[in-house]
């Protein structure tokens, strides 16, 4: 058993991955306040404890649950008024859109239904998600001036993430709904600070009080007191320990902190945030590839399961961990809380370790670094050690035809990304949420350049087209191969797809694609990059927000026009509205037309559409999913 101090000296050599230095925009902060739900009974480590007068059971997947009804109506009234101020300031011409939503506003079913989908990546994704989510908020600072989207984040009602997407849906959640320039700002030097690599640990100028020894004994300790309590554990418990650290803004990384407390937060049961779902993939015991038709579970602040056909049921999430049997409590079982770890949550759905065993040979790291990965990961793939554990298995017994974990104690999940669906649309595009447009945020690697292709987009379309059934129900609009994305320039700039929704047998969502390009900073830096200085850092979430708003409106002075056109363009369907001229110039500018060019492209390296900030940008050495792959190996030696 390697030693606690040999593990630190091993990390030490790998902290060698920062990103090139920028000067980037200001982000004014307001202070980022500490939420007052850290609810877990017991910290890290989940506890038995009696169970509510109405015991807790598995439910159909249906119909939406009775507590997200509730929450959507309060909800849905929120989203009224900002609606109605952003269709003010972005003035569809010959078209007034606040009285548009004044005289539908007592008719929800009519109004639109807007969904925020924050792709996986790493943290090119959290960072350049965070760029978007800065440009949709309307409480950032400029955000509501001409040519901004300040307005939509306060407009939608459901928003998505997924791996580094989720990392930040999560933190903004964990740290009371804040802004992204609080999270940069963070006066405790707490959150966001990534220039210390998550392997070194937080700077001791924080609240954490930790050197990089205490920094592991630490998450060591809490992990193996869940352990202790008979849980089982994996490296994902590790890797969402680390991750809380650097997303949580509470001491030694807000072990107490649940998924399930976000539905306990005053701002969240006033309807006055939208609603956070995170995605995660089955992966059966000893799979190391997944397939397109796995079993895609969701975690949003009342339940965990799935709308798949399969399992086809929910369990509320504050009693992940329970005994559950054939959707029961049996007589005299204890429930349990604490299980749903917020960190553990985020990690579930960044559980990219196994993708590392893949990709081993061929990632052009070095031939004893290679060697090291493999002996190292190999067993812990094999002991299925690289995913995140949800024993015992809530959904045991339970649909048992069609359910393919009916029958095992364990439930296994990985990366929501791992099917290539790296845009989490799944939980937004079921019918029972009724969501009319989507603004899907791609910060994918899918070229040899590490840019998005697509890829996440056809996965999607592809699912639900699949001939086994999967999609259930589910609509999604046609999509073309990831080479007319490259050669047809889909991917340098936003584009509609689902314009038509006649062209689909029922109705599916407009989606208002955002890939991740070089607006001011090469945001291309890679996925396994772990350390960011806050220059760097700054200069990426700043790309992000000129990317959702075209350069603040100077690439395309009508582009907040047409946001306001995507926003209204089901709800104009649906209320027999004539489209108005403006709409139309946007849809022929922005929609896909059906047009392919299947034929295979050149390297992918767009040009810069603003002024850059540094020419040379980050550019994180391709050899880093090594050091990724070498710490999973070293922290799995705790277990």
């Amino acid at each position: 058993m390697i030693s606690l101090s040999q593990v630190i000296g091993l990390l030490a050599l790998l902290l060698s991955c920062h990103a090139s230095l920028v000067t980037p925009r200001e982000w004014p902060s307001n202070n980022l306040q500490t939420r007052a739900l850290p609810n877990a009974p017991n910290g890290y480590t989940p506890e038995h404890l009696d169970c509510p007068s109405t015991r807790p059971t598995v439910r159909d997947a249906g119909d939406l649950s009775d507590s997200e009804k509730k929450w959507l109506n309060t909800r849905l009234g929120k989203t009224i008024n900002p609606m109605r101020d952003l269709l003010q300031r972005v003035n569809i011409p010959n078209f007034d859109g606040p009285s548009y939503i004044t005289r539908n506003e007592n008719n929800r079913s009519a109004l639109p239904n807007i969904g925020i989908a924050m792709s996986g990546g790493g943290y090119r994704a959290l960072l350049n998600g965070a760029g978007a989510i800065a440009a949709f908020d309307g409480r950032e600072e400029n955000a509501t001036s001409p040519g901004h989207i300040g307005g939509l984040l306060q407009s939608a009602t459901y928003l998505g993430g997924l791996s580094g997407g989720g990392w930040l849906v999560g933190s903004l959640f964990m740290n009371n709904f804040t802004t992204v320039s609080n999270s940069l700002n963070d006066p405790s030097h707490t959150v966001w600070q990534f220039d210390q690599s998550i392997f070194e640990g937080p700077d001791k100028g924080s609240i954490q009080l930790l050197d990089t020894a205490g920094y592991f004994k630490t998450i060591q300790d809490q992990v193996s007191d869940k352990a202790d309590a008979g849980f089982n554990r994996s490296v994902t418990d590790y890797w969402g320990r680390a991750l809380s650290f650097q997303l949580i803004n509470a001491t030694d990384g807000g072990p107490a902190y649940t998924w399930s407390s976000i539905a306990l937060a005053d701002n969240f049961i006033q309807g006055d945030t939208p609603f956070p779902v995170l995605v995660a993939d089955a992966r059966a015991p000893g799979d190391l590839l997944i397939s397109g038709n796995t079993t895609v579970f969701e975690f949003n602040p009342f339940e965990f399961g799935t709308w798949d056909p399969t399992t086809f049921g929910f369990v509320p999430v504050e009693y992940l961990g329970s005994n559950f049997s054939n959707g029961q409590l049996a007589p005299g079982v204890q429930c349990v809380r604490g299980f749903d770890n917020a960190g553990y949550v985020m990690g579930t759905s960044s559980s990219l370790f196994n993708q590392f065993l893949l990709n081993v040979d061929t990632a052009g790291i070095p031939k004893f670094a290679a060697s090291f990965v493999t002996d190292i990961l190999t067993p812990i793939g094999r002991d299925n050690n690289d995913i995140a554990d949800y024993s015992p298995n809530p959904f045991y017994g339970y649909h048992n035809s069609t359910n393919p974990n009916a029958q095992s104690g364990r439930l296994t999940l990985v990366d929501g990304g791992e099917d290539l669906q790296n845009i989490p649309l799944h939980p937004l595009i079921q019918p029972n949420r009724h969501v009319d447009v989507i603004f899907a945020v791609d910060s994918s690697a899918d070229t040899d350049t590490v840019w998005p292709n697509g890829t996440a987009l056809v996965a999607t379309y592809e699912r639900n087209l699949n001939s086994t059934g999967i999609g259930n129900g589910t609509s999604f609009p046609s999509i073309p191969d990831t080479n007319t994305f490259v050669n047809l320039g889909l991917n340098t700039r936003p584009t509609f797809f689902g314009c038509n929704s006649s062209n689909t047998s029922s109705i599916a969502p407009l989606i208002v694609y955002i890939p991740n390009a070089p607006y001011v900073f090469q945001s291309n830096v890679t996925t396994f990059t772990f350390s960011y200085n806050t220059t760097a850092r700054n200069a990426m979430v700043q790309n992000g927000y000129e990317g959702a708003t075209m350069g603040n409106g100077t690439v395309d002075p009508q582009w907040p026009v047409c946001i306001g056109c995507a926003i209204l363009s089901r709800s104009l369907e649906r209320t027999e509205t004539q489209v108005p001229q403006a709409c139309e110039e946007c849809f022929q500018r922005y929609c896909w037309d059906g047009t392919t060019n299947s034929t295979r492209p050149n390297t992918y390296e767009p040009p810069f559409k603003g002024q850059a900030l540094v020419e040379s940008g980050a550019t994180g050495s391709r050899s880093n999913g090594f050091v990724a792959a070498a710490v999973v190996g070293l922290m799995a030696l705790f277990i």
